[in-house]
C-alpha cells in the first residue's frame, strides 16, 4: 500500500511501526457549530482510509478528538446565553449524528479538550524543563520557535511566512512563537492547572492527547498517521510536530496526509466567506449514502468543488448499484469474491484512488446486468456479485442499504404510511383472491408514481423517477 506522505511530497511504501497494527490520529471538529461539507470530507477520507487499512489486515487504533473549549465557543456560549458545556454536547450530539448519517464509523478513541487538561499540563511543563517554552509577565506561556531547530521542517515554509499567521504579544521572544498556556484572571472560562487558572493553547491538544492516548511510547515516532485538512499543516500541524518533538525526543507520525479543500464557486468553504454549506441540510435533500459516494468521487488530494449538477449525476450512478442490488434481493452471500476485493484494494491502495475504484465497480454493474439478461438464474454467479457489493460496502462504505428504503429517500412520513396502507390492502386482497380490488389498488399505486415487486419475501414498493 502506498500513500502520499505531506512531508516528502510523494507516494510512500507504507510500513507500520508495529507489525499488524496501524495508529492513526486525526484533528476532529471544534464543537461550536454545526458541521459543513468540508468537515464531512475530511471525515470521509480519513474513514476510508481506516476501511481500507482494516481490509488489508491491519489492526487500526483511530483517535479524533473533540475541541471542546476555544474562543468560538465561549463566544457562542455568551450570544446563546448558555454554559461552553451545553454548546459543546449540543454541537458534539449533532457532529456524532450528522458523521453517522454519512456512514463515517465512530473512531476507537474520541477524547476531549476538557477532559485531558492534565496531559497538556504535563507536555508543558517537559517543554518548561527543557527549555523550550518560556513564561511572560502575565501568566501565559508560550513555545520557544527558535529553540527548535527544525522548526518549519513539516511545512517546508520560510520564517518569514509563518510571523502572519501568530498573535502580536510585545514579551514574545520571536514573532513565531505560540501559546501553550493563557492565564486567565477573574471569572473568565478557565481551568486550574500547576501554571494557575487559564485554558490551553489550541496547537497544544493534539500533541498531549497522542502522547497521552494513542502513542506506543517507544520508537523513533509516535504514532503512523496524523491527517487532516490540508489548512491544518500550518500552523496546527507544524507546531504540534514541535511541540512533540522538543518534548519527547521523537516525531510526531512517521506519516502525514491532508485532504484538499471543499469549494463552492471555487471558493474555499468557510463561514467567513458566508458561504458555508451545513452538511445537515445537504441531508434533508440527499440520502447519506448518496452524499458520500459524491464527496468521496474524486482524489482526496485535490480540491473538491460542491455543484449540484454533479451531486445529481453522482446520485444515478450510485443508483445503479442499488438497482443491480434490487436483482439480487432475497439472496444471501456465502463466500467471498476474492479476485473483486484484490482489485478493489489495489486501486485504493494506490494513495486512495478512488477513480479507479469507482470504475472498477462500474465495469462490475455494467457486466452484471448484461449476465443477469442473459441468464438470470445462474446463482453461482449471482453469489459472486452479492459477495463483490458486500467488499463494495464494508471498504467504500456504500451500497449496504435496502434497495427498496433507499429508492424511498425523501418521501414524508404522511406519504409513506399512505403507501404502506394500500400495499398491505393489497397483499390482503391477493391473499383473499380478490384480484379485482388487489388491481385496482396497484392502479392506485401507480398513479402515485409507486413501482411494487412481489417476491417471496414480501412486496416491496420504491417511487418511480
Amino acid at each position: 500500500m502506498y500513500i502520499y506522505d505531506s512531508v516528502k511530497k510523494s507516494k510512500q511504501k507504507f510500513e507500520s511501526l508495529r507489525e499488524g497494527k496501524v495508529s492513526l490520529y486525526v484533528c476532529g471538529p471544534t464543537v461550536y457549530d454545526d458541521a459543513h461539507l468540508g468537515h464531512a470530507k475530511s471525515a470521509l477520507v480519513f474513514d476510508l482510509l481506516r476501511r481500507v487499512l482494516e481490509a488489508e489486515g491491519y489492526d487500526v487504533l483511530f483517535a479524533r478528538n473533540i475541541t471542546d473549549i476555544d474562543d468560538k465557543i465561549i463566544n457562542k456560549a455568551q450570544d446563546s446565553g448558555i454554559s461552553t458545556a451545553e454548546i459543546a454536547e449540543r454541537y458534539t450530539a449533532a457532529y456524532h449524528r450528522d458523521m453517522a448519517a454519512i456512514g463515517v464509523r465512530a473512531p476507537t478513541l474520541e477524547p476531549k479538550a476538557t477532559e485531558s487538561i492534565d496531559a497538556m499540563a504535563e507536555m508543558i511543563q517537559k517543554l518548561l524543563d527543557r527549555g523550550h517554552a518560556y513564561r511572560i509577565s502575565n501568566g501565559d506561556i508560550y513555545f520557544d520557535t527558535s529553540s527548535d531547530k527544525n522548526y518549519l521542517s513539516l511545512s517546508n515554509r520560510q520564517s518569514s511566512e509563518n510571523v502572519s499567521r501568530v498573535e502580536k504579544v510585545s514579551e514574545k521572544r520571536n514573532e513565531a512563537d505560540f501559546a501553550l498556556w493563557k492565564a486567565v484572571p477573574g471569572e473568565g472560562v478557565a481551568f486550574d492547572s500547576p501554571f494557575g487558572r487559564g485554558r490551553p493553547g489550541w496547537h497544544l491538544e493534539c500533541s498531549a492527547m497522542i502522547e497521552r492516548y494513542v502513542t506506543s511510547g517507544e520508537g523513533e515516532y509516535a504514532i503512523d498517521i496524523h491527517g487532516g485538512g490540508a489548512d491544518l499543516l500550518f500552523p496546527h500541524h507544524e507546531n504540534e510536530a514541535a511541540q512533540t518533538r522538543c518534548a519527547t525526543n521523537r516525531e510526531l507520525a512517521k506519516y502525514w496526509m491532508h485532504n484538499g479543500f471543499v469549494t463552492i464557486g471555487g471558493e474555499k468553504m468557510s463561514k467567513s466567506l458566508g458561504n458555508s454549506f451545513f452538511l445537515k441540510d445537504a441531508l434533508k435533500a440527499y440520502h447519506g449514502e448518496v452524499l458520500r459516494f459524491y464527496l468521496l468521487s474524486t482524489h482526496y488530494r485535490g480540491d473538491f468543488n460542491f455543484n449540484e449538477e454533479d451531486l445529481i449525476s453522482s446520485k444515478r450512478r450510485l443508483d445503479r448499484l442499488y438497482r443491480l442490488k434490487k436483482r439480487l434481493f432475497g439472496l444471501t452471500a456465502e463466500y467471498i469474491d476474492t479476485e473483486f476485493k484484490k482489485n478493489l484494494l489495489e486501486a485504493l491502495g494506490d494513495d486512495l484512488n478512488v477513480s479507479k475504484a469507482y470504475a472498477l465497480i462500474d465495469e462490475l454493474i455494467s457486466q452484471a446486468n448484461e449476465a443477469l439478461d442473459t441468464n438470470p438464474k445462474d446463482k453461482a454467479y449471482r453469489q459472486s456479485l452479492l459477495s463483490a457489493l458486500a467488499t463494495v460496502e464494508t471498504v467504500l462504505g456504500f451500497g449496504g442499504q435496502n434497495p427498496f428504503e433507499y429508492f424511498q429517500f425523501g418521501l414524508d412520513d404522511t406519504t409513506k404510511i399512505k403507501i404502506n396502507d394500500l400495499v398491505a390492502k393489497r397483499s390482503e386482497a391477493k391473499r383473499a383472491k380478490n384480484f379485482g380490488l388487489s388491481d385496482s389498488l396497484r392502479d392506485e399505486l401507480t398513479s402515485m408514481g409507486v413501482a411494487i415487486m412481489d417476491t417471496a419475501d414480501g412486496t416491496f414498493w420504491e417511487m418511480r423517477e
